[in-house]
């Protein structure tokens, strides 16, 4: 089965040729190398490009292991290219695994300690050479930030450009599945969330087991491996605590606070706060800072943590507290980062007490308070969910997301209200609201 993700082949398309490094980053399995390898690739067939000017290198997999350094990486990909004159287009899969590389006869101590990093040859250096070489258009794809989206700045300057592809939203679901009924179809996102696999799979069993196994199997040991662990015990552990505690409010030392006295599993504030950023930098878990609205100042901690898929955080609990008001706020939360949102977790002071905004939205040209509430069924709900946007004194637009099909509309306070499933499926609902 195809599944079009064409948001994501715009962007692709609108950016050949254009002597960048094109990056795709995300987490693994969320369908990076089918958007390059499937989609992208019949487009460049439709357009006239035949297969001998598209070379590709898979790194993750067993045949293509000789090529993981930096240096045997581009001697291959060289040897491939033609010479007749016309573009090729070079894809390089899960990039992060060639490593760095010395050239053959430099003497590594005629360089001071300081500087022997500039001996080696990174994937970095290869893929720079790669660009400049005439009509060769370069697309990599990569699952650490570390390696790639935080270091674009430093290593690519202008050279490179970055597309972060997420797993399915749930616009991009129904069309994966095509559902009759898209509340009932919310409703299943809500627990087994987007990886294609996953939501493309009809039997609960295999898909729980499948996203299981992409815990312990993949991700979990791809960390382990990249940051010499010696085991992932207090790792695992605290995926469980920061799963279970998706959307709250939370710190390193929290959490290990949590896994001492809940789990018995010790380790310092230093150790738990590097493994949060291991799990960040796998795009396994994002976090939102504060913001006080009255304020307009950044609080350091606490902060939240969201889960890059619903379905992954309530297959690692064994679906146990599928909560679906805090799994609609994630869900949520994911969308609006898919939107090209800044997104912050709001405060509100009042009276002696401070009072929360599930979100602080921020896309040109407009700022936009996001509330999340899955129901309101009564009177006392509503005014809990309503009461910190009136008590912002500014003039943006505020908002309550609710479950179910409400069309968007305004209050008799002029609150937007809109139902979760136009908000997901209609990209112009947060377009009017931020224009507005």
């Amino acid at each position: 089965m195809k599944v079009r993700r064409d948001t994501y082949l715009a962007e692709l398309k609108a950016r050949m040729h254009n002597g960048l490094v094109k990056i795709l980053t995300g987490i693994r399995r969320s369908g990076k190398s089918y958007l390059l390898s499937v989609l992208f690739r019949d487009y460049l067939r439709e357009i006239g490009v035949d297969d001998g000017h598209v070379i590709e290198v898979p790194l993750d997999r067993d045949e293509f292991e000789q090529y993981r350094d930096a240096i045997s990486l581009g001697d291959y990909v060289r040897s491939r290219l033609p010479k007749d004159g016309s573009w090729t287009y070079v894809f390089i899969d899960e990039i992060q695994m060639a490593r760095k590389v010395l050239p053959q006869g430099v003497d590594l101590s005629r360089y001071a300690p300081e500087e022997r990093d500039d001996a080696y040859v990174t994937f970095y250096d290869t893929l720079n050479g790669l660009r400049q070489t005439e009509k060769v258009d370069v697309y990599v794809t990569g699952s650490n930030s570390k390696t790639l989206s935080r270091d674009i700045d430093t290593n690519f300057a202008d050279r490179g450009t970055q597309i972060r592809v997420r797993p399915f939203s749930f616009a991009e679901y129904c069309e994966a599945v095509k559902p009759v009924d898209k509340g009932e179809a919310l409703s299943k996102y809500l627990i087994w969330g987007g990886m294609p696999l996953a939501a493309l799979e009809t039997d609960d069993r295999r898909r729980a087991r499948y996203l299981k196994d992409l815990f312990s199997e993949v991700y979990l040991k791809d960390i382990r491996k990249r940051y010499r662990l010696k085991d992932d015990y207090v790792l695992s552990r605290l995926v469980d605590v920061i799963s279970s505690a998706a959307g709250s409010l939370t710190n390193p030392h929290r959490l290990r606070n949590t896994l001492e006295s809940v789990l018995k599993v010790k380790a310092s504030d230093h150790t738990i706060a590097n493994y949060v950023e291991f799990l960040q930098d796998a795009f396994l878990f994002a976090s939102a800072q504060r913001w006080e609205v009255k304020g307009k100042q950044y609080l350091d901690y606490p902060l939240k943590y969201y889960c890059e898929d619903p379905g992954l955080r309530n297959a690692r609990l064994d679906f146990r507290d599928v909560e679906p008001s805090h799994m609609l706020e994630n869900v949520i939360f994911n969308e609006l980062l898919l939107r090209g949102c800044q997104v912050d977790v709001g405060v509100v002071p009042i009276g002696d007490k401070r009072h929360e905004i599930d979100f602080v939205v921020n896309r040109a040209p407009g700022k936009l308070y996001i509330q999340v509430a899955y129901e309101l069924p009564n009177e006392a709900k509503r005014e809990q969910e309503m009461l910190p946007l009136r008590k912002c004194d500014d003039f943006f637009r505020k908002m309550i997301v609710v479950g179910g099909y409400t069309p968007m509309h305004y209050t008799s306070e002029g609150i937007i209200e809109v139902g979760a499933i136009p908000f997901l499926l209609d990209a112009s609902v947060l377009d009017k609201a931020l224009a507005d």
